[in-house]
């Protein structure tokens, strides 16, 4: 952990945008995870094509790109950015995949900007997405359905350079 200051808190300790004015565009990317826990029969619905709302994992790519660009709408201090790239892979996980032995959907998110800000807001928010939409398009059959381990994986660019999670 360092000994930054938070960024989104002034020295009242109000919350505010911060100003990115004077900063410099950077490329950046950020890679964000999660998983969406199920029953061995709702991922067997899922991977067959044969749920009842139709290809849920399409549905989640396209739920998690569409997200993605709405992030600052639903984060409050998130600056609105022009996203050059929204990427949403979901990868069917069975069972002996995981050590904790569980199966469902892996989703892996991939934004990117030029900008003066960080992108990882959008693909947390994006993986995050997908997998509640996994979980509307089977609710009728599992209600049990857990989302997991949602992270970020990966950042690029900026001030701050590389981050990775090891």
């Amino acid at each position: 952990m360092s000994n930054e200051k938070l960024t989104h808190v002034n020295e009242k300790g109000e919350v505010r945008m911060v100003d990115v004015m004077p900063k410099p565009d950077t490329e950046r990317m950020a890679i964000a995870e999660g998983f969406i826990a199920m029953a061995p029969a709702t991922l067997a619905l899922i991977s067959e094509g044969k749920a009842a709302k139709g290809d849920v994992l399409a549905c989640a790519r396209v739920a998690g790109i569409m997200a993605a660009k709405q992030t600052s709408s639903l984060i409050p201090m998130c600056h609105p950015l022009n996203i050059t790239k929204a990427q949403v892979d979901c990868a069917i996980v069975e069972a002996g995949q995981r050590a904790d032995g569980r199966v469902g959907i892996h989703v892996g998110a991939t934004c990117g900007v030029t900008g003066k800000t960080g992108i990882e807001m959008e693909a947390l928010t994006a993986a995050s997405v997908a997998c509640l939409t996994i979980y509307d398009m089977c609710k009728a059959v599992d209600r049990g359905m857990e989302i997991m381990d949602v992270r970020l994986v990966r950042k690029v660019g900026g001030k701050s350079g590389l981050w990775q999670r090891v």
